[in-house]
């Protein structure tokens, strides 16, 4: 694995923009990743290049910046915001005599420090011998530089064969325990369908408000807080709502830009909640600067788990912040009849009603038909 983040870390962020692309609020969501992991930003590398450079990412002139930037400030982590090569990452920590991440190695770090349930350490360490498989070689790189000296033929070839092949044999261990688990989950899913009760599956931008908005429809008390990846683990709770047919909502991790694709593989067993609902909340952060961006960006991944076809009903959270609280409880109506957007804040109640309303239009109570046919008048 690599290093757990003790908490006092300090780091300089590096974010670049390639060709005509302006630097965005990309470096926002960086600092607020870092500081969701225990790192303290000490300094800030920007710049813009036309594109990355094969060996070093940044160009030699940056780098060197950089290493300025970790001197001054006592710095001993590099943090890209970007995805860095194998090779990338060990030419820039040797040119910089520090370790240097990317953006994917930030995220599942993070996920590694909050993951609590079995279900979700399986899938984050999954999830991380997966990214690390390709970058194994670094951690052999003395034993190469001696190759070929009497007596050390071959051995870091041979250590990084056998860690290699213990690796596979622990990530089949880990896909065959998840799968169970992906088992157990499908049969519930049946026994619900049996009951016809209807799926409802929270979804969205990390830090939208998802858990806030499940607990204020559930009372369930989960962990919320206004920070990344708060909710990894999820929960499934009925919901009750008047004259609508039995309901359970479940809560599921957030999604973020360029989420690794070893995290979005190791969590499809918890994620398949989504695949299988009847609607998905798709519950935006109104009082963000980049919610067209953030919700793009859920729709990705929705897509790359196979729930891109699943109705969503949009749900735009915390119209308490920025004077947008005359807009909660507003609602958009869709081509179909049924509300598309309901405006709420999770966090004061505002537009639950609402939101409830809608839910209960979506899933109606069947009304019992009493009214008797022509045979069965006869029969009496």
């Amino acid at each position: 694995m690599f290093d757990r983040h003790a908490g006092n870390d300090r780091a300089v962020l590096v974010q670049l923009a390639f060709g005509k692309a302006a630097l965005t609020d990309d470096l926002e969501e960086l600092q607020a990743l870092a500081a969701s992991a225990g790192v303290e930003t000490a300094a800030v590398v920007t710049g813009k290049r036309d594109r990355p450079d094969p060996a070093l990412y940044a160009g030699k002139g940056k780098v060197e910046e950089v290493g300025i930037a970790c001197a001054e400030h006592a710095a001993e982590l590099v943090i890209f915001n970007h995805s860095l090569s194998g090779a990338q990452e060990r030419n820039l920590e040797k040119t910089l005599s520090c370790r240097v991440i990317d953006r994917r190695s930030l995220i599942l770090d993070i996920f590694a420090q909050r993951a609590r349930s079995a279900e979700g350490k399986l899938a984050v360490e999954l999830a991380q011998l997966e990214h690390m498989s390709t970058r194994l070689v670094r951690g052999w790189a003395h034993l190469e530089r001696q190759r070929g000296g009497v007596g050390m033929r071959g051995p870091g070839e041979k250590q990084l064969e056998i860690d290699k092949s213990l690796i596979t044999l622990r990530i089949r261990a880990l896909k065959e325990r998840l799968s169970k688990v992906d088992r157990q989950r499908q049969t519930q899913r049946r026994q619900r369908d049996r009951s016809q009760t209807r799926s409802i599956a929270i979804v969205g931008y990390t830090n939208a408000g998802k858990s806030t908005l499940f607990n204020r429809l559930t009372s369930a008390g989960i962990f919320a807080a206004n920070q990344l990846f708060a909710t990894l683990d999820t929960t499934v709770r009925k919901l009750y709502v008047a004259e609508a047919m039995p309901l359970v909502v479940s809560d599921t991790v957030g999604f973020v830009r360029d989420l690794p694709h070893e995290l979005v593989d190791a969590f499809k067993a918890t994620l398949l909640e989504a695949v299988e609902a009847d609607v998905l909340l798709h519950v935006v952060d109104g009082a963000s600067d980049q919610r067209d961006q953030q919700i793009a960006a859920v729709n990705l991944v929705l897509e790359e788990i196979g729930a891109s076809d699943i109705p969503q009903l949009i749900v735009v959270n915390k119209c308490d912040l920025l004077g947008l609280g005359t807009d909660a409880g507003r609602v958009e109506m869709g081509d179909n009849g049924l509300a598309s957007r309901v405006f709420v804040s999770a966090k004061t109640g505002a537009g639950i009603p609402e939101l409830r309303a809608a839910l209960q239009a979506r899933f109606p109570r069947p009304s019992i038909d009493y009214t008797l046919t022509q045979d069965q008048i006869n029969a009496v």
